[in-house]
Order: structure tokens, then C-alpha cells, then sequence
């Protein structure tokens, strides 16, 4: 099933790029960089890739703190299922470093955590939007170089 649904993405091109990093992004299993590796490889323009993929990626960690915004925990764990204690550990780093945390947006699993807390404790949006793409270029940057090296 997952072969079919790359299958897909790959033949949207840039759209799918898009697609596959916002669910990627947001608290949904999903590999945007598989996509990414097979889209590149198929011969794509890695710019293109680049900004599709960091833009999608962007949007879902944002819908992941706009979630954490509205402030409702049964939410946040129903809908994003991230438990009440994933959001505490991450209020302290959030409490250590402020929306700089959301660099770290990048990381599978913990991104997704530390936008919904972003959210949660209304860190300065316009910050963490900063920090999380600052996380989301470093990481397709890499991604892209490494594929070329392959290519």
C-alpha cells in the first residue's frame, strides 16, 4: 500500500513533494524523504524539491501548532496523539530555550511534539515559524546533497 501511495505522489511531481512533507510534517507517519530520494532520482529539479518539500514540511508542523494553540489537551492527544507528558517534557525545553526549540522541528517523531507545544504554550508565532524552517532547510538541504552524491 505504501508502494502505491509513493506511486502516486511521484506522479503528482512537485505537488505530491508538497503534499508528502506537509503529512509528513504534521503528526502522521510518513516519509517526505522517500519521496523526496524518488523524485530526485527520477529527475526533478532538486531547487524545485527543495522548496516544495521545505514549504509542505513548514505547513504541517504550523498545523501542528496551530492544534496546540487552541489549548484543548483531549485534542492534542485524540487528533495529534501526542500524550500529555511528551507536551510537559517539551514545555521545559520550551521553558529553557524559547521558540528557538523548534529548530529541532526537523526530528521524526519530536518535531511534531515540539510544534504542538509550541502552540500550546503560545510561543510567538512569527518566531516559531522562523526557528521550524530554519530546522526544515538545514534538513532538505542535506537530503537533497546527499542524493546528489548518489545520483
Amino acid at each position: 500500500m505504501l508502494a502505491s501511495i509513493l506511486s502516486i505522489l511521484e506522479s503528482w511531481g512537485y505537488w505530491g513533494m508538497f503534499v508528502a512533507a506537509f503529512i509528513a510534517g504534521s503528526v502522521f507517519p510518513f516519509s517526505s524523504e522517500a519521496v523526496l530520494t524518488a523524485l530526485q532520482l527520477a529527475g526533478l529539479s532538486p531547487l524545485h524539491l527543495f522548496i516544495a518539500a521545505t514549504a509542505g514540511n513548514v505547513g504541517g508542523s504550523m498545523l501542528n501548532y496551530g492544534v496546540g494553540s487552541l489549548g484543548r489537551m483531549e485534542w492534542i492527544e485524540r487528533y495529534l496523539r501526542v500524550k500529555p507528558e511528551k507536551v510537559r517534557e517539551a514545555s521545559l525545553w520550551m521553558q529553557r530555550y524559547g521558540a528557538w526549540i523548534g529548530v529541532l522541528c526537523f526530528m521524526p517523531i519530536l518535531g511534531s511534539v515540539i510544534a504542538v507545544t509550541l502552540g500550546f504554550m503560545r510561543a510567538n508565532p512569527w518566531l516559531s515559524l522562523l526557528t521550524i524552517t530554519i530546522g526544515k532547510v538545514v534538513r532538505y538541504a542535506i537530503l537533497i546533497f546527499a542524493v546528489a552524491q548518489i545520483a
